[in-house]
């Protein structure tokens, strides 16, 4: 099965970080060398970039492609989410137990 287009949630993230930096497509199609209607057909799906170019992409735009096993996607998306929770959102620790506070000091046994 050949792939139609890269999919729509890598597409998405692509559209998001290149908009954060304050570009548009013809901005990242400068900084990789590319014009700005080939970045709009990788975007909208039309076009399945090479490798070498879609690496190119998302380093350019302060990301990076991962490979992992497929049974730790969910743990891996979200530490992606928890890390993008707005400001001031309440951190716990990732050692906390279920029942312990964040906030209180862990008391070693005597």
């Amino acid at each position: 099965m050949r792939l139609q287009g890269l999919p729509a949630d890598l597409r998405q993230q692509i559209k998001d970080a290149r908009a954060k930096r304050g570009w548009g497509q013809r901005e990242l199609g400068g900084a990789v060398g590319l014009q700005q209607p080939h970045i709009s057909a990788i975007e909208s799906g039309e076009v399945v970039p090479r490798f070498d170019t879609l690496l190119d992409i998302v380093r350019v735009l302060n990301l990076d492609l991962l490979v992992v096993p497929r049974e730790f996607v969910p743990a891996v998306q979200s530490l992606i989410r928890a890390q993008q929770e707005p400001e001031g959102s309440e951190e716990r620790s990732l050692y906390a137990g279920n029942n312990e506070d964040a906030g209180e000091e862990r008391k070693e046994p005597q």
